[in-house]
């Protein structure tokens, strides 16, 4: 994947983390161009960012209970926990003390208690050693074959499109490809240019 395409500031834009330059945002039949950031998450479109973005200070169980905004559901949490059972060994230590990897699974588990209606996760591979890309991977094709909407930015590129429907390809802010992902990795053409086979 290209640096500077514009793809974190497209998904940072998509959740109103900030402005759009131009255009407008659709979804689910509602426009949400003018909405702040909170509302689009209360109703469900949920940004994982690039760098995990967990709070450090606060316990696993604590980042966890920030994904339930407001709502208690002990069954949610008792899914995640069971889905991630090294955060439930580990749930009253702080977050900045897990690895990479660790942190990516909890910004995951928070993500997932928010029951999101289009979750954007952006490069949830970077930095990862191998086990724990696998691991972020299976998470995600589980999100996937439970019928949950992604928008994936990856660097792992290829990984990315084994799991997706569609794939868009952006250059400076610009789209300059949209087909489903089958064909993206059947062009020659589009694995040299982008996936630099």
């Amino acid at each position: 994947m290209v640096r500077g395409a514009g793809k974190s500031s497209t998904l940072k834009a998509l959740a109103g983390v900030v402005p759009f330059a131009q255009g407008s945002l659709r979804y689910d039949g509602m426009d949400w161009t003018h909405q702040p950031a909170w509302k689009r998450a209360r109703a469900g479109l949920i940004l994982v960012p690039e760098g995990r973005g967990v709070f450090p200070r606060l316990s696993i169980a604590e980042n966890l209970q920030m994904g339930q905004m407001g709502r208690s559901d002990p069954a949610a949490m008792e899914k995640v926990y069971a889905r991630f059972p090294r955060l439930y060994e580990r749930r009253t230590q702080a977050a900045g003390t897990l690895s990479g990897g660790e942190q990516q699974l909890l910004a995951l588990g928070r993500a997932l208690l928010t029951r999101p209606r289009l979750l954007m996760l952006d490069e949830p591979s970077m930095g990862l050693a191998p086990q724990r890309v696998d691991e972020v991977f299976g998470v995600i094709a589980e999100m996937v074959q439970a019928g949950t909407t992604l928008l994936l930015v990856e660097q792992n590129a290829r990984r990315a499109l084994e799991l997706c429907d569609r794939a868009l390809i952006l250059e400076s802010g610009r789209v300059v490809f949209s087909d489903r992902a089958a064909v993206c990795l059947a062009s020659p053409a589009l694995r040299a240019a982008y996936l630099g086979e």
